[in-house]
């Protein structure tokens, strides 16, 4: 059964900090292939407690979208527990350059647990199994940061992760199953704060027209105004599937 698990949907520092949202990250499975996205504060714990448990021993990729805590608290503990501590040279880990040559993320001891370490770049094709996955841009975002589209025979499913907003984002995450991170509930003139908010959620469903919109990652503003609400009334001006993520919610890809 393809599907998507989140182990968490915090987005910024006092959700993920106060953990009024968990920060587990996104657990994808597509053609048998387990794949981790972005391990957070608490995903070991998150997997171990998800009904049915996601046993970390059984993945076969992690990725890494870009180094800050929010999306790699968890990153180190994840590679040991993939690896089942280093004694089985087992797994992939996708992570931008800055996450391992730059104030890196991943320790250095276990850098050779897994079978490889592959660095993501824009244009980047790359295989897990028969799974391919593209890294088409860079964002615009702090860090060095990339958006993450999923391929398989059967279907695609594309993650937009933390970013400012930039208009080729709907041309080049075009999956079936179109994941967003939306950390804001409106725009304003900061353009410190590189994260998108409902108004560019909007725009880029819109225009990418996906099967399944999922919203998630969402700061405390947002949560606040009842992002399940907002996704549902989205989806009705739309005319498309629009729903907002919940800590522990699974979706069977197989019933889109």
């Amino acid at each position: 059964m393809d599907s998507i698990k989140f182990l968490g949907t915090a987005g910024a520092r006092f959700v993920v900090m106060k953990q009024l949202r968990a920060s587990g990250g996104v657990w994808l499975t597509l053609a048998g292939t387990n794949i981790l996205i972005d391990p957070g504060p608490g995903t070991l714990v998150k997997c171990w407690r998800s009904k049915p448990k996601h046993d970390p021993s059984k993945l076969d990729a992690i990725v890494l979208s870009h180094k800050h805590l929010d999306h790699s608290g968890d990153i180190n503990v994840m590679i040991e527990a993939m690896t089942n501590g280093g004694f089985r040279k087992r797994g992939l880990v996708f992570a931008p350059k800055d996450a391992l040559e730059e104030d890196p993320v991943i320790l250095h001891y276990l850098r050779d647990y897994p079978e490889r370490i592959e660095l993501l770049g824009e244009g980047g094709r790359y295989e897990i199994g028969p799974v391919s996955l593209e890294v088409p841009k860079r964002h615009i975002h702090s860090v060095e940061t990339y958006g993450l589209n999923f391929y398989t025979k059967e279907r695609s499913v594309s993650f937009v992760t933390d970013t400012y907003f930039f208009p080729e984002i709907p041309k080049i995450y075009r999956g079936e199953i179109l994941v967003i991170n939306v950390l804001r509930l409106k725009g304003d003139d900061r353009t410190d704060i590189q994260h998108l908010n409902m108004e560019d959620a909007k725009l880029i469903i819109a225009q990418a027209k996906p099967k399944l919109a999922i919203l998630t990652h969402f700061g405390m503003t947002l949560i606040r105004a009842k992002p399940w609400e907002l996704a549902e009334k989205m989806g009705e001006e739309l005319g498309i599937n629009v729903v907002a993520a919940r800590d522990g919610m699974s979706i069977n890809l197989d019933e889109i």
